[in-house]
């Protein structure tokens, strides 16, 4: 199901025995733009402390009623790796993090999430990847929010959101408000097509011409986000869908 990623911050999270706290923003992976982390504030039972839940640990997402359930107990969560999300996510945190939960590692894999599409999948999946392998590439949802939209002839408009995918855990579209050419529009972009983010000077460079942006379906995010709209988009701007397998093959399903 794709899902605006506005309505990801402030779901209540539930584990086996009782609430663990609300989401307030996630970290993604700048590489093949799968959500790695939310955060969590946790609330009076934990003092505050804001702590990191995986996808591999989600059982079951109710958006109507802002709930997500994890496999987990709060006695694990209150005893995992105390991780300082103001800080970046080093892989040897991420390392540390999957040891004590007892998942396999998402890097080292040809897909989203390794060796497999999903993240439950990691829970039985082998991924052969160690401590040593490369540095993380995440990145948080809240510091990417506003960059400018770079296209290939100019600048385009600003990051206003994203489109997630909730069961491969992915983000499937960035959204584009273009409002200071055309005002009010918004669109979509794939993160398959965006070449590079400049995280210096805060842009988002995608590998599409203006005029392409500017003449895409509109989104409206008071409307389902149907399949039949994702193939008038990606047939506007002339690309293979990622269902197809023809797209980014680290990010489909």
């Amino acid at each position: 199901m794709l899902t605006n990623a506005e309505f990801v911050e402030d779901l209540v999270i539930h584990a086996t025995d009782g609430e663990l706290g609300t989401v307030n923003e996630f970290y993604f992976d700048d590489e093949s733009w799968g959500i790695r982390y939310l955060t969590v504030k946790t609330g009076s039972w934990l003092s505050g402390r804001e702590v990191l839940i995986s996808p591999i640990s989600v059982i079951g997402v109710d958006w109507p009623a802002k709930r997500l359930d994890v496999a987990l107990t709060k006695k694990q969560v209150e005893n995992s790796p105390d991780i300082d999300t103001h800080q970046p996510v080093s892989r040897q945190h991420e390392a540390d993090y999957s040891a004590y939960y007892g998942y396999n590692y998402y890097w080292g894999g040809p897909f989203l999430w390794g060796p497999v599409y999903r993240p439950m999948d990691l829970k039985s999946a082998s991924s052969g990847a160690g401590k040593e392998s490369a540095d993380s590439h995440l990145r948080s949802s809240k510091e990417v929010t506003g960059y400018h939209i770079e296209a290939k002839d100019g600048e385009i408009g600003h990051l206003e959101g994203f489109v997630i995918d909730d069961e491969a855990w992915a983000l499937r579209y960035v959204e584009v408000a273009t409002r200071n050419w055309l005002p009010g529009k918004k669109v979509l972009v794939s993160p398959a097509w965006i070449e590079r983010v400049g995280w210096r000077e805060s842009k988002i460079y995608v590998g599409l011409f203006r005029e392409a942006i500017e003449k895409a379906p509109e989104y409206l995010m008071s409307e389902p986000l149907t399949r039949e709209y994702e193939t008038r988009l990606y047939f506007h701007y002339g690309r293979p869908p990622y269902w197809t397998g023809e797209g980014d093959a680290g990010n489909h399903s």
